[in-house]
């Protein structure tokens, strides 16, 4: 009888180094998190070096850089928060995944805020509270720095929750509070506050309007089509050229405005050149892309991806050069008021203040945006990459009427009642068109497959396609963000008054 052959294997050994790689994992699982704080960490020290830079040898220069800092921190959190409004739909949508979103962003967020920003840094720096109303020494300065901890320590709050709330909101709050507290009500701009106060309350509804409208344009004219292909050959190069033209406008007008100026007609003709041309560009590509496809909804998903992924990105620019200034403008104001500047709506910002904005915002979205981006493209309503597409062209058509009507909107506001929107349209478009009926009877044969859900109340419950959680928990976010950023930036500034003042 031969022996058994030795086994090399060393079942102790084996086992050891089994738990040693288990270890390894769940060491890695939990520093993961705090990575992405040590990076934050590293860029706000990062900031203070920049900023040191360039006002080491200014008067007050200490204060100027621990306000960059701050600023930085607050940037992060507008790029961990306000990401969501230009790719979340994208991701939601499975049209690029979330490291494409990111990069896209983070690219276009940049070059937004660098080359097209400042836009409403006059109404943050000097329309809501009045400078020469605070009392004597550095009373403002510590305004604008208390204004920028707690808007930066609310929204941050926000974004470990995952409640996507308006950051535009936080910082006007925080400089109400703040500047309330130094000064009382009466340094309170309290009529660019209403007008600010009416464009929160009309944002989020002209958006969900728009985006509804749009879903039933594609509905009509390319979902519930004979030829679905055919349709959307001739429509989503038009759908594509509408957006481009209408951005081309926008930074014509508004965004390139401190590098030429450009009037409102002759931006209109150029966004009309641009729909042309871009007609004419695109509609080679969506007939090479439209090529071996099945007459079916599957086959217009890969269609409207392009479309989708230029219109997020887009979005990116547009926001960076717009949402920058929440972070921006609060630097922008100490670094004048400790120079001795008066605090102007001409004001021009320094390059260096706008690229901590900038690159702030970038670096939050890169290490902290994965969560919002969910919330806003998964958990509200399911979304494709056609209803991703209404959502951020009606984000964009939102922003371009009330940026011509001077008002400030919230991108967060627009972008997720544009998410609402969608949701609530199919809800009543589900249960109440005619043409979708007729389609469905048509290709399923069933002639009264509907008729359950009308006497089921159940089955109209099931049915809903918006979860009403996730809007009332990101409304309440929404009410609660003004008067709570206010309260908070009262009160730090009120330390920082005791300490310094």
């Amino acid at each position: 009888m031969a022996k058994p052959r030795p086994r090399l294997e060393k079942p102790t050994l084996d086992e050891y180094l089994d738990k040693v790689t288990l270890a390894e994992q769940a060491t890695q699982h939990v520093l993961k998190p705090w990575a992405g704080v040590g990076l934050g960490l590293l860029f706000l020290i990062v900031s203070m070096i920049f900023a040191a830079a360039y006002v080491s040898e200014q008067p007050g220069y200490l204060i100027i850089i621990a306000a960059a800092a701050i600023a930085g921190y607050m940037a992060m959190n507008i790029g961990a928060n306000d990401v969501t409004n230009n790719v979340g739909a994208a991701v939601g949508s499975r049209a690029i995944t979330m490291t494409a979103a990111l990069v896209i962003a983070a690219v276009f967020e940049v070059a937004g805020a660098v080359f097209a920003g400042g836009r409403v840094v006059s109404t943050v720096e000097a329309a809501i509270v009045d400078a020469a109303q605070m009392p004597a020494g550095l009373s403002f300065v510590w305004v604008m720095m208390a204004a920028l901890m707690s808007a930066a320590v609310w929204i941050n709050i926000a974004t470990w929750s995952g409640a996507p709330i308006s950051t535009t909101h936080s910082i006007v709050g925080s400089i109400l509070g703040a500047g309330v507290a130094a000064a009382g009500f009466s340094a309170v701009h309290w009529v660019s506050l209403a007008g600010i106060t009416a464009s929160w309350m009309v944002s989020p509804i002209l958006g969900g309007g728009i985006a509804a409208l749009l879903l039933a344009f594609v509905k009509t004219f390319i979902i519930y089509r004979e030829d679905k292909i055919d349709a959307a050959i001739f429509w989503t190069p038009i759908l594509i050229a509408a957006m481009t033209g209408a951005f081309a406008a926008y930074l014509a007008v508004i965004g390139l405005e401190k590098v030429v100026n450009v009037s409102v007609v002759n931006g209109i003709l150029i966004g009309l050149a641009v729909f042309a041309l871009t007609i004419a560009a695109a509609r080679p590509w969506i007939i090479r892309q439209a090529q071996g496809l099945d007459n079916r909804n599957q086959s217009l998903r890969k269609l409207f991806q392009m479309p989708l992924i230029l219109s997020a990105a887009l979005l990116s620019f547009a926001h960076g050069a717009n949402d920058v200034s929440n972070a921006v403008g609060p630097l922008s104001a100490i670094v004048a008021n400790v120079n001795g500047l008066a605090i102007l709506e001409t004001a021009r910002v320094p390059l260096w203040v706008m690229l901590i904005g900038a690159l702030g915002i970038s670096c939050g979205l890169l290490l902290f945006g994965p969560k919002l981006i969910r919330v806003v493209g998964e958990e509200i309503t399911k979304l494709n990459p056609m209803r991703a597409y209404c959502v951020a062209f009606a984000t964009a058509i939102t922003v371009l009427l009330a940026t011509s009507l001077g008002l400030p909107v919230s991108t967060t506001h627009t972008a997720v009642g544009a998410v609402f929107g969608i949701g609530f349209f199919r809800e009543w478009y589900t249960r109440n068109s005619k043409r979708r009926l007729e389609y469905v009877r048509q290709k399923t044969g069933h002639m009264d497959f509907e008729r359950r859900v009308a006497h089921s109340p159940e089955e109209l419950h099931r049915r809903r396609l918006v979860r009403r959680s996730h809007f009332m928990t990101i409304v309440a976010a929404w009410i609660i963000t003004v008067p709570f950023s206010a309260m908070l930036s009262a009160v730090v500034y009120s330390i920082l008054a005791a300490l310094f003042i």
